[in-house]
């Protein structure tokens, strides 16, 4: 590959496509950092959210309205013309849309994904889901060259990440942002300059994770408090973990481990709180919600429910 100069050590001129909130962290730090100026963002269009279905803006589209930035929202990108002025570097981080080989390669210096795992491992879509529900106690963050694989590109850097014990999606993500923003930062300019190799990666170490769906979040009583515990950890808020009552869905939005023995599935009340049996112990549920009503508390539950609650419904 050859050395890439940056002439005269101007502004790099950046399109920057992104969608939710670890996008928008990375957007603000570029948006900070007085080396770049962001000419366009592009960002998934405004979704319909809850039951009235109002439309919602991205936390990148908010983000990029406050700053004034122009914004562009196509459906997809297989016949979409990006229309730049001369952009030298296109940025990509929790887009969420296939972006095609025409696009990756139109910028002088290509296109840099900041992608959150130590790739080759979990290529794909959920990758900080995938860390947690496995049980990894770390993780981290990749600054790599788009091409058009799925997240197969040339490595710049990399920096791991410790995952905590009780850390969930929401925490996980929100660290690895600020992580993810600083490493950009740096790396952007030594790649320019031609201070850093792009390296290939290793295909006989790649493994993939998949594009979530509501029913990666059903649990199986007959799994250990601890798989069980790391899926909630790393599927909350969506899809959520959640089992059936009554024909319903019933989720579960706070749970923690205990050592009380339990058989597999079983409900036990003790003192207004709920515990649930696993294959190792049981769970305590804190907060929970049934389909179609609000999020209560167990107290709140148990009050409303207690009587018609099965003991043996969750097998």
């Amino acid at each position: 590959m050859k050395t890439l100069k940056h002439e005269n050590k101007k502004t790099v001129k950046i399109v920057f496509f992104g969608t939710h909130s670890f996008a928008s962290v990375i957007l603000q730090s570029l948006i900070n950092d007085k080396r770049f100026e962001i000419e366009k963002v592009i960002t998934q269009p405004d979704k319909p959210v809850g039951r009235k279905q109002i439309l919602q803006k991205s936390p990148v589209k908010i983000l990029a309205e406050e700053h004034g930035l122009e914004i562009e929202q196509p459906e997809n990108l297989k016949n979409y013309e990006l229309k730049t002025l001369n952009s030298e570097l296109f940025i990509v981080a929790q887009y969420g849309l296939l972006i095609p080989e025409s696009i990756l390669n139109i910028p002088k210096f290509g296109t840099i994904n900041t992608h959150t795992s130590l790739l080759p491992k979990y290529r794909g879509a959920s990758p900080i889901q995938s860390a947690i529900f496995n049980g990894d106690t770390k993780t981290g963050v990749t600054i790599m060259l788009m091409d058009k694989g799925m997240d197969s590109g040339p490595i710049l850097s990399q920096k791991t990440v410790k995952v905590l014990p009780d850390e969930t999606y929401i925490e996980l993500d929100a660290k690895m942002a600020q992580i993810a923003s600083q490493l950009l930062l740096d790396t952007i300019p030594k790649y320019i300059d031609g201070e850093i190799k792009p390296q290939i990666q290793d295909e006989a170490e790649v493994t993939f994770c998949k594009k979530l769906d509501r029913d990666d979040g059903k649990i199986d009583w007959k799994k250990s408090t601890t798989e069980i515990y790391n899926q909630y950890r790393a599927f909350t808020p969506w899809p959520g973990v959640w089992t059936t009552w009554n024909n319903k869905r019933l989720k579960f939005l706070a749970i923690k481990p205990t050592d009380k023995k339990i058989e597999a599935g079983q409900v036990q009340i003790e003192n207004d709180t709920i515990y649930i049996g696993t294959a190792q112990s049981s769970l305590e549920i804190l907060e929970l919600q049934l389909e179609g009503k609000p999020a209560i508390s167990s107290k709140v539950f148990i009050n409303g429910y207690g009587k018609q609650f099965d003991k043996s419904f969750l097998k």
